[in-house]
């Protein structure tokens, strides 16, 4: 698995009482990552209307035997359209962040990590 990390920080505001702290905030949420497609990518439409296309990413580990298999979501028109044309056992590059997802499900409150892609490249 690849990962890459930038410097980043932002500035945020707390009230204190009758004075303001300034706290810099460190967080990122930004990831890279290069493998195969598991199979064809599926488009699903959520209760709100919103469409999602779903695959699975194949990644080899680096420091010991096996894989990991990661679930990808393309929300945005044009990484739908991309993630929809590919194949199984294809390599791709995929930039983007990872989110946990909640839901409603029958048994109550129901949820998952996924990474969320940005971006799409074929390798």
């Amino acid at each position: 698995m690849t990962a890459t990390v930038k410097s980043k920080k932002s500035l945020t505001t707390k009230k204190s009482s009758s004075r303001e702290e300034q706290e810099i905030d460190y967080s990122l949420n930004d990831l890279l990552l290069r493998g195969r497609v598991s199979a064809p990518a599926t488009t699903k439409e959520l209760p709100s209307g919103d469409k999602v296309v779903e695959f699975r990413l194949i990644i080899t580990r680096e420091s010991r035997e096996g894989v990991d298999t990661l679930d990808i979501a393309a929300w945005s028109a044009k990484s739908r359209k991309i993630a929809l044309t590919l194949d199984s056992d294809e390599w791709i590059e995929v930039s983007g962040s990872i989110r946990r997802r909640f839901w409603q499900s029958p048994a109550g409150v129901a949820s998952r990590w996924q990474v969320e892609a940005a971006e799409i490249l074929r390798l």
